[in-house]
């Protein structure tokens, strides 16, 4: 707004410089002459804060820029071990599913799944 406001006057004492300007330097006044002074000094000063404004915003831009790209990287190391956490139960199911079944009975085994790896049928001898 600052920004906003600081160009409207600019442009103000501009107009009203052009306005004296245009007379003829034989036929101004001494009041106009000193007039036209201090309108090239207040518009002097109104360019250095304007100038001043927009440097100011460019180095915010800037350090808002960098804030963002290091909370990028941040977030990126920090999300990293969890994409290995959500990815590595997935794997290893199919690891699991890719693996051929074991040819020995496991603990886990019940009695007629032991019978059928150990005899390859579910009539066994042992019965």
């Amino acid at each position: 707004m600052d920004d906003i406001q600081l160009c409207n006057d600019i442009m103000n004492l501009k107009q009203e410089l052009q306005n004296l300007v245009a007379i003829p330097e034989k036929e101004k006044t001494k009041l106009q002459k000193q007039r036209e002074d201090e309108l090239i000094q207040k518009i002097h000063k109104l360019v250095q804060k304007r100038d001043f404004l927009v440097d100011d915003a460019e180095v915010e831009r800037l350090r808002e820029q960098e804030e963002d790209k290091e909370m990028a990287d941040f977030l990126r190391i920090k999300l990293k071990p969890l994409d290995k956490v959500t990815k590595s139960p997935a794997s290893s199911r199919a690891e699991k599913k890719a693996e051929p079944p074991p040819s020995k009975p496991t603990v886990a085994k019940t009695g007629l799944a032991l019978i059928k790896d150990c005899c390859g049928a579910t009539q066994c001898s042992i019965m």
